[in-house]
């Protein structure tokens, strides 16, 4: 099982977790990281890094996440990868913990 990225990303898009993976399975959108399940090894080394808390492992994803398994699969063969740490967007604490922010993917 992967590891997902869930809603709470969304305009966060902190990339703490990208800094450790040892795998480098993420990948970035304009707004939103996603992990490739094909890439993700289940280290388990992301989601504790994630200061929106928005990384779950795909058997304890909330029943209202679910749909971010198949996004993140999607999303992660279009856009770029990303290995290294960069610096959040200025008004991410302020969108952190916001519900129903899907409707602010950018794709």
């Amino acid at each position: 099982m992967a590891f997902v990225v869930t809603e709470n990303c969304i305009k966060c898009k902190y990339t703490d977790c990208v800094e450790v993976c040892p795998v480098d399975c993420f990948y970035e959108g304009p707004n939103f990281l996603v992990i490739h399940p094909d890439e993700c090894i289940d280290c388990a080394l992301c989601e504790p890094e994630c200061p929106a808390e928005a990384i779950f492992e795909e058997d304890d994803l909330p029943a209202d996440q679910k749909q971010f398994i198949e996004l993140n699969a999607e999303l992660a063969e279009e856009w770029p990868n990303i290995t290294e740490q960069k610096d959040p967007p200025a008004d991410a604490k302020d969108w952190d913990g916001k519900p129903d922010k899907l409707q602010y993917l950018e794709r």
